[in-house]
């Protein structure tokens, strides 16, 4: 018999992982329609030719190389989506009478057939929320308190790296590197700084063509801890005066909005060749968990150049990693020694020779939002167990007894108590 085995790169989610992720998504979808988002759902299939032009993950990109191609029966190439952004793209390109600007955020698994690590896979969920047709840099703000928001409630301390792709082309530019394919291949390497270090990126610079001078002057400003200020002081070319007074205008919006976990990192490049101006990616502030935990950026001339035209149509957005967000709790949680729940169920209904009045107070409790089951095993001590090994939080036993009283005997199974309480007090303690 031939050993069963999993595609590499991928997982099953049992019920203790998912039901962690269901909570992560919530939060996140919450957060999007608390800001004023409307969903969308794409297809996991695109057409490789819409997946590899030029203007979407771009030809210098690791993106691209990472695309699971096929083809269908009709020998036409396809691949699984890499992103959420692509095909959100496609989706306003071929409905040009959307209400402008359009909000959307989508939910859902993207591919990529590229390096396996803790928290990275090849199959994995992104969050994605973006504005199309609104050029106010108010969007980034607004996007960067969504990362500030849901972080704060999954209670994660995080920093949001923030940079300008505008920046980075001044400082290119200064370097003497003034090809557009030139700059892309070299903001690829840069992007890789926290990864391989200053000599990894040098040699890349150069085997993608550029010169020990120009990597150099790279250097100069491409360095930790470097301020915006600082910047402004060196950078004399006019596309990267332009991305600094764009940083300087989101930072005071964030000082209004309260978003105090936003840093500048001159170093932060994203590698995808779409982005036009802000970029943002997310990090634990301490924890094993080193991959972006979300990302994102303004990608300006995407969606025109899929209409087929010169046409600009403004577009940022950001991006939420489920699965190293999902890594990330998971070890909060076990430092904190917290029992993992394996079911949804809030309360086990026990049975002793009451089933019919059992099922009427399953019944009452599931009208009242909470889940409920009824017990299955054979005796209280048996289900208890049941309850225990699921991390169910609460029992409600119902014998002759509580009937009679027209309660329940709660046990709390943390904690050990027990209370004798009506149905309607059992929801408000189960709430609570």
């Amino acid at each position: 018999m031939t050993e069963l085995q999993l595609a590499k790169g991928v997982n099953d989610i049992p019920p203790e992982e998912k039901i962690l992720t269901n909570e992560v998504v919530q939060t996140i979808k919450e957060a999007f329609e608390l800001f004023g988002f409307a969903p969308l759902e794409t297809p996991l299939i695109e057409r490789y030719e819409t997946l590899a032009s030029k203007f979407a993950a771009g030809e210098a990109s690791d993106a691209l190389k990472e695309v699971f191609k096929m083809k269908d029966q009709g020998n036409r190439d396809l691949g699984l989506r890499f992103d959420l952004t692509v095909p959100l793209a496609r989706f306003v390109a071929m409905n040009p009478t959307l209400k402008m600007p359009f909000k959307r955020y989508e939910m859902g698994p993207v591919f990529r057939d590229g390096p396996i690590k803790l928290g990275r896979t090849r199959q994995f969920w992104q969050c994605d929320a973006d504005v199309v047709g609104s050029a106010s840099l108010l969007n980034e703000a607004e996007l960067l308190s969504i990362f500030s928001m849901v972080f704060e409630k999954l209670n994660l301390p995080v920093i949001v790296k923030i940079n300008n792709r505008k920046i980075l082309n001044g400082i290119l530019e200064q370097a003497g590197l003034n090809e557009k394919e030139e700059r892309e291949k070299a903001i690829v390497a840069i992007d890789k700084l926290d990864k391989i270090g200053k000599d990894g990126v040098s040699k890349e610079l150069q085997e993608r063509g550029c010169s020990k001078k120009q990597s150099d002057a790279l250097f100069t400003f491409i360095k930790e801890g470097i301020t915006l200020q600082e910047l402004e002081q060196k950078l004399t070319t006019e596309e990267g005066k332009q991305g600094i007074a764009e940083l300087k205008e989101v930072f005071s919006y964030l000082k209004m909005l309260g978003v105090k976990c936003v840093k500048f990192d001159v170093s932060l490049a994203r590698g995808l060749a779409y982005y036009t101006g802000a970029v943002f990616e997310v990090f634990l502030q301490k924890g094993s968990i080193t991959s972006s935990l979300g990302s994102g950026g303004r990608w300006d001339n995407m969606i025109g150049q899929f209409m087929g035209s010169n046409r600009e149509v403004p577009a940022v957005g950001i991006s939420f990693g489920l699965v190293p967000i999902a890594e990330a709790l998971k070890e909060k949680r076990k430092l904190e020694k917290k029992q993992e729940r394996k079911t949804s169920t809030q309360v086990l209904v026990i049975s002793i020779n009451t089933l019919n009045d059992s099922l009427q107070t399953v019944r009452e409790l599931r009208e009242a939002g909470i889940a409920a089951e009824i017990a299955l095993g054979k005796g209280v001590s048996k289900n208890l167990d049941y309850a225990n090994a699921l991390g169910i939080p609460f029992a409600a036993i119902l014998g002759e007894d509580e009937l009679k009283k027209k309660k329940v005997l709660l046990k709390d199974m943390q904690a050990g108590t027990e209370q004798l309480l009506a149905v309607k007090d059992v929801v408000k303690r189960v709430k609570r």
